[in-house]
C-alpha cells in the first residue's frame, strides 16, 4: 500500500512539474510575442516619422525648384520675413499653394485607394480604375457646359455627385450576371465606364471653346494655377474624409476576415460600408475638384505601403496617406524640370509611374486564377 502511495505521489509530482514547465513556456511565448509586437510598433512608428521627414524634404524642393530656382535659404527667409520681393511673391503666390495642395490631394487619393482595396478586398481597386475620378470629372465638365459654373467651390458639389454615381454604376455593372463582383470584373467595368465618360468629356470640349479653356489643364490632372483660396474651400471635405477613413481602420481589419466571421465578431458591416463609401466620395470628389482626375496614385501607393507594414489597416492607411503625398509632391516637382521649356502635368507623371504597376498586378491576378 505504501508503494502504491509512493508511486501516486511521484506521478503527481511529475504531472505538477510538467504543468509548471508548460506554464513557464506559455509565459515565455507570451512575453516574446509582446516584445515582438512592441518592436514592430516601434519600427513602424519610426518608419512613419521617417516618411514624414521625406515629405518635408519634398515640400521644400517643391517650393524651391522650378523655372526659377530659389535657394532654400531664401525660402526660409520668406516664411519668416516676407518683404514682397519677386522671389517671395513667387514662393507665396505660386509654389506654396501647389505644395500644400499636392500634399492634401496626394494623401486623399492614397487614403481613398487603400480604403477601396480594404473594403472590397480587391487589389486592383483605385479611384481612377474604378471610374470614380472620371465620374467626378465628367460631372464638373457637365456643370461648366450646362450651368456655366466657374467657381471651384461649386465644382466640389458636382464632383461629389459624379463620384457617387460612378461608384454605384461600376459596382452594378461589375456584379451583373451569375458571377460575383470579382476584382477583374470591377476593374473592367470601371475602365469601360471611365472610357465612356472620357468620350463624353472630350465631345463637350470639342463643342465648346469656353469649356476647353476652363479645363484643358485641369482635365489631365494638374496643380498649376491653384491658389490657397481653393484649398480653403475644399479642406473641410478633405479633412472629414481623412478622419472617417482613419477611424474605420479597426473595422476594415475585421471585414478582411470575411463577412460571416466579421458579423460573428460583432462588426457592423452596413455601417462600415456606408461610412467608407462616404469617405471615398469626399476624398475623391475634393481631390478631383481641386486638381482634376489623377490616376494610379490610389493603386500604386497602398501596395507599396502594404509591402512595408503588412495588411494591418491601422498602419496601412496612414502610411498610404503619407507616401501618396510624397509621390504627388515629388511628381509635381519633377514635372517642372523634366522639360527644358515647359513642364509635364502631374497627372502624366503619375500615369507613367502607375500604369506598369497596374499591368503587373493584373498579370499576377490572372496567373493566380489559373
Amino acid at each position: 500500500m505504501s508503494s502504491e502511495r509512493t508511486t501516486a505521489v511521484i506521478g503527481a509530482s511529475a504531472e505538477e512539474a510538467r504543468a509548471k514547465v508548460g506554464r513557464e513556456e506559455a509565459a515565455a511565448a507570451l512575453e516574446e510575442r509582446t516584445r515582438s509586437h512592441v518592436r514592430t510598433r516601434v519600427v513602424r512608428t519610426v518608419g512613419l516619422i521617417a516618411a514624414l521627414g521625406v515629405l518635408v524634404v519634398c515640400i521644400g524642393l517643391s517650393v524651391s525648384v522650378g523655372a526659377k530656382p530659389i535657394p532654400l535659404s531664401t525660402v526660409w527667409d520668406a516664411l519668416w520675413n516676407n518683404d514682397g520681393s519677386y522671389d517671395h511673391s513667387v514662393i507665396f503666390e505660386l509654389r506654396v499653394p501647389r505644395a500644400v495642395l499636392g500634399v492634401f490631394v496626394g494623401a486623399a487619393l492614397g487614403l481613398a485607394g487603400a480604403l477601396m482595396q480594404g473594403l472590397t478586398r480587391n487589389p486592383l481597386a483605385e479611384p481612377g480604375i474604378l471610374g470614380v475620378n472620371s465620374g467626378a470629372a465628367a460631372a464638373v465638365v457637365f456643370a461648366i457646359y450646362v450651368f456655366g459654373v466657374t467657381s471651384p467651390s461649386s465644382y466640389v458639389w458636382f464632383a461629389f455627385l459624379g463620384a457617387a454615381v460612378a461608384s454605384v454604376a461600376v459596382y452594378a455593372l461589375g456584379s451583373r450576371g451569375r458571377s460575383q463582383a470579382t476584382p477583374v470584373r470591377l476593374a473592367l467595368a470601371g475602365t469601360a465606364i471611365a472610357a465612356v465618360l472620357q468620350g463624353l468629356v472630350y465631345t463637350v470640349i470639342a463643342l465648346d471653346d469656353f469649356v476647353f479653356d476652363r479645363i484643358r489643364f485641369w482635365q489631365v490632372g494638374s496643380l498649376v494655377g491653384r491658389d490657397l483660396e481653393l484649398f480653403l474651400r475644399v479642406w473641410p471635405f478633405l479633412l472629414a474624409g481623412m478622419v472617417i477613413a482613419l477611424a474605420l481602420a479597426p473595422a476594415l481589419n475585421t471585414i478582411a476576415l470575411g463577412d460571416d466571421l466579421a458579423s460573428a465578431l460583432g462588426a457592423r458591416l452596413n455601417r462600415t460600408r456606408t461610412l467608407a463609401a462616404l469617405a471615398i466620395v469626399l476624398l475623391c470628389g475634393s481631390a478631383t475638384a481641386t486638381a482634376g482626375p489623377i490616376w494610379f496614385v490610389g493603386l500604386t501607393v497602398p501596395h507599396i505601403a502594404r509591402a512595408i507594414v503588412g495588411p494591418d489597416q491601422r498602419w496601412l492607411l496612414p502610411y498610404s496617406a503619407v507616401l501618396a503625398a510624397i509621390l504627388l509632391t515629388a511628381a509635381d516637382t519633377l514635372g517642372r524640370v523634366v522639360l527644358p521649356n515647359g513642364e509635364l502635368e502631374v497627372g502624366i507623371i503619375t500615369a507613367l509611374v502607375g500604369a506598369p504597376v497596374f499591368i503587373a498586378l493584373v498579370r499576377r491576378k490572372r496567373m493566380a486564377q489559373l
